[in-house]
């Protein structure tokens, strides 16, 4: 990898079905020790993780990172609360945002960028159970539609 890039190591998939994902940020992590070595081999699980801004910093919770094989009593606690790097800016708009009734802090993305670990924080307003339905609805018309194209262009 080259100056620049980025390694995309967890994602949240289960985010853009339980949320409409109206604007995102990206934001540096607070580590301890060997919590970026086993971030670097991938052993990073966003799946229930949730941000706050509490007191003009923002936090994020039940972000599991695995201990590093290696760490011996050095190691971590997995799902600690670490802090966000964000400028002061962005904290204050994202939590008033999010202090709406319905909208949340919702980690997107972990990754690498410039060897420094990032997370990508979307600002998400809840779906309801139709909305979720209606998405599902889509996402199996473009599959058909995309199987039809593919059956037609073979013959």
């Amino acid at each position: 990898m080259g100056k620049g890039e980025s390694r995309v190591l967890a994602q949240n998939r289960k985010a853009h079905h339980d949320y409409f994902i109206e604007e995102t940020v990206e934001a540096g992590l607070v580590l301890q020790g060997t919590e970026i070595k086993s971030i670097r081999r991938g052993k990073v699980n966003i799946q229930d993780a949730f941000a706050r801004v509490e007191n003009g910093e923002a936090f994020v919770y039940n972000m599991h990172i695995s201990q590093y094989e290696q760490g011996n009593r050095y190691n971590h606690d997995p799902l600690r609360t670490r802090k966000l790097l964000m400028h002061q800016k962005e904290i204050s708009k994202l939590g008033a945002e999010a202090g709406k009734t319905g909208y949340a802090l919702v980690p997107l993305k972990v990754y690498i960028k410039n060897g420094f670990a990032k997370v990508l924080i979307g600002l998400g307003r809840g779906k309801k159970m139709y909305d979720k339905r209606e998405s599902m609805k889509q996402q199996t018309a473009k599959r058909e539609m995309a199987r039809a194209l593919r059956a037609h262009q073979k013959m």
